[in-house]
């Protein structure tokens, strides 16, 4: 809820002090704009303050933003239509998103195994009618974990599964599920606190894979779901098939049982928690060993022009462990879902080729994106 006596003061005393930020919320939130929607809520009662929160108290974040319902994407369009389209590449207001999930026309190039350790896709929904995580509350969280870990439950063939709630997991599971590295962690990181997603954990929260480890869903972390289809090697079609069927199957099951369907506009395609993950919410990414390639300074840029990311081998601000680097698409929003895996696809494969070139000491200017 929002504080009452905020009304009593005028939007220029409470107007947070942006010196020395660096998030894109600060460049776009001037005081008219604060003014303008300090006092206003959304139907669930989120505010501007909550929205802003992540990005005030940590100067030094890419955004800054997050939505608390589904309806904060419009209510505080004024901040957030600003923000979505520097962060997402210049995606106007008036752009709408496109969703495939049609794995026939993903590309069917297997990566190189010396090279590709493992490949990923993860993506993020939302169920329609209930706040998200940063306003969720603790009967809505408690209705959302039911909701899907009985859909999940219902999932049959290569999909059958079983689900676990951390309220209620005993010790040797926990270690298990540590060990597969499947577990997510206490939610202790500035992004979480500071966006208040890490309230009354480990309550309704879980985690659910299938007999074979290789579709998995965490359940209340920062979105309702988040669903990954993984496997070793650089069978990427393979990957995306799987997750492509799950999320079909997982909704079927839900609004089967409840009526509910996710988050979804024609505008921003699906709706999560954070704005860098509006659209598909695709993060489709492999492992790959290029220590070579690594040493040249303009790795990353060879990356960014290619519209990859590039991270450590444990992720976001983690290092390199023996050459291996987590690369992923960049782009989330006005792609669809096999643009953004194709787009891997391909630009992995240059990197791949330029890491071969390098071992036997050959140029690579040729391979160089433009």
């Amino acid at each position: 809820m929002a504080n009452l006596n905020q009304k009593k003061w005028p939007a220029k005393d409470d107007y947070p002090n942006f010196e020395g930020h660096k998030t894109i919320m600060s460049r776009h939130l001037t005081l008219e704009v604060y003014t303008k929607l300090r006092d206003v809520q959304t139907p669930s009662g989120f505010t501007l303050d909550q929205a802003i929160q992540n990005g005030t108290n940590n100067p030094d974040f890419h955004l800054g933003l997050l939505a608390g319902d589904e309806e904060s994407y419009t209510v505080f369009a004024d901040i957030f239509d600003p923000s979505i389209e520097e962060y997402h590449n210049g995606f106007k207001k008036t752009d709408n998103h496109k969703t495939d999930l049609d794995a026939s026309k993903v590309l069917p190039d297997v990566l190189d195994a010396k090279y590709v350790v493992s490949s990923r896709i993860r993506t993020g929904r939302s169920i329609k009618g209930f706040a998200l995580a940063p306003h969720v509350t603790r009967a809505e969280r408690r209705a959302i974990e039911k909701m899907v870990s009985e859909a999940l439950n219902a999932l049959g063939g290569d999909l059958k599964g079983k689900y676990y709630s951390l309220m209620k997991m005993d010790p040797k599971t926990q270690q298990q599920l540590i060990d597969d590295h499947f577990l997510f962690d206490r939610p202790t990181s500035r992004h979480f606190i500071s966006g208040s997603m890490g309230r009354d954990f480990p309550d309704g929260r879980g985690i659910w894979h299938n007999d074979k480890k290789n579709f998995l869903v965490w359940v209340n972390e920062e979105d309702h779901t988040r669903i990954i289809s993984m496997q070793m090697g650089g069978n990427m079609k393979e990957v995306f098939e799987r997750f492509s069927r799950g999320l079909k199957e997982v909704e079927k099951h839900i609004k089967d049982k409840t009526g509910k369907e996710f988050m979804k506009s024609d505008h921003l395609g699906f709706i999560l928690t954070c704005p860098s993950n509006l659209g598909t919410g695709v993060r489709c990414s492999v492992h790959v060993k290029v220590p070579n390639l690594a040493k040249d300074k303009r790795f990353e840029d060879f990356c960014t022009k290619m519209r990859l990311q590039k991270r450590g081998t444990s992720g976001e601000f983690t290092e390199s462990i023996g050459g291996v680097y987590d690369v992923s698409n960049l782009d989330r929003l006005g792609t669809s879902e096999v643009e953004q895996v194709n787009c891997v696809i391909k630009g992995v494969k240059v990197l791949i080729e330029m890491e071969k070139r390098l071992e036997k000491k050959e140029s690579i200017e040729d391979l160089i994106p433009k």
